[in-house]
């Protein structure tokens, strides 16, 4: 319980907290970013280019 009263009431507790709630948030948003650029690469390799426009013949 002790450790648990430091942790809030003290200037090294809150920065040791502060330290570790920016770590969990910076390795959520990492994981999201890649995981997310990931799946837009793998879609834009599955899609063939569009074909190209017919060309216009002469009249």
């Amino acid at each position: 319980m002790k450790l648990f009263l430091s942790l809030f009431t003290t200037a090294d507790g809150l920065i040791a907290l502060a330290a570790t709630l920016v770590a969990l948030a910076l390795a959520l948003g990492f994981h999201l970013f890649f995981r997310r650029m990931l799946a837009q690469s793998a879609l834009n390799e599955q899609i063939p280019p569009p074909p190209a426009p017919p060309r216009p013949t002469p009249d």
